[in-house]
C-alpha cells in the first residue's frame, strides 16, 4: 500500500511567497466605502433649495461596519484620497487570501502535487 505524503510548510510558502510580499508593501488598509455628497443647508431663501446644481459640498463620508455596526465619519477631500487608496489595498488583500487559502488547500488535499494555477 503506497503511503501518502505529507502537506509541505515549504511548498506553501514558495507558493505563495509573491503573495506575502504584495501584502507587506501595503501601507494603509481599510475597508469600507466613501461617499461624495452634497447637502441642502435648509435656508428657504438659499440657491440649494431651488436649485439641485447649488447644493453645498461635496462632503466626502467614510461608511465601514464597526464593532457589528455601521459608522459614517465626515472627513476631508485629501483624507477621501488615502481612505480610497487603503480600501483599493484592502479588497487586493482579501484577493490575495482567497488565493493563498487555495495554495493551502491544493498543498493538504494533494501533497506535493506540482500542478500551478
Amino acid at each position: 500500500m503506497k503511503r501518502a505524503k505529507r502537506p509541505s510548510r515549504t511548498r506553501v510558502r514558495e507558493h505563495t511567497r509573491e503573495l506575502r510580499r504584495a501584502i507587506n508593501l501595503m501601507d494603509f488598509v481599510a475597508s469600507g466605502t466613501i461617499h461624495k455628497r452634497t447637502k441642502v443647508c435648509g435656508r428657504q431663501n438659499c440657491r440649494c433649495a431651488t436649485d439641485p446644481g447649488a447644493r453645498h459640498g461635496p462632503y466626502y463620508e467614510w461608511s465601514r461596519r464597526q464593532d457589528g455596526r455601521l459608522v459614517h465619519s465626515i472627513i476631508t477631500p485629501a483624507q477621501a484620497e488615502l481612505f480610497n487608496h487603503a480600501i483599493q489595498n484592502y479588497r487586493e488583500i482579501q484577493r490575495l487570501l482567497g488565493r493563498w487559502e487555495r495554495e493551502t488547500a491544493k498543498e493538504v488535499l494533494n501533497p506535493g502535487s506540482q500542478k500551478d494555477t
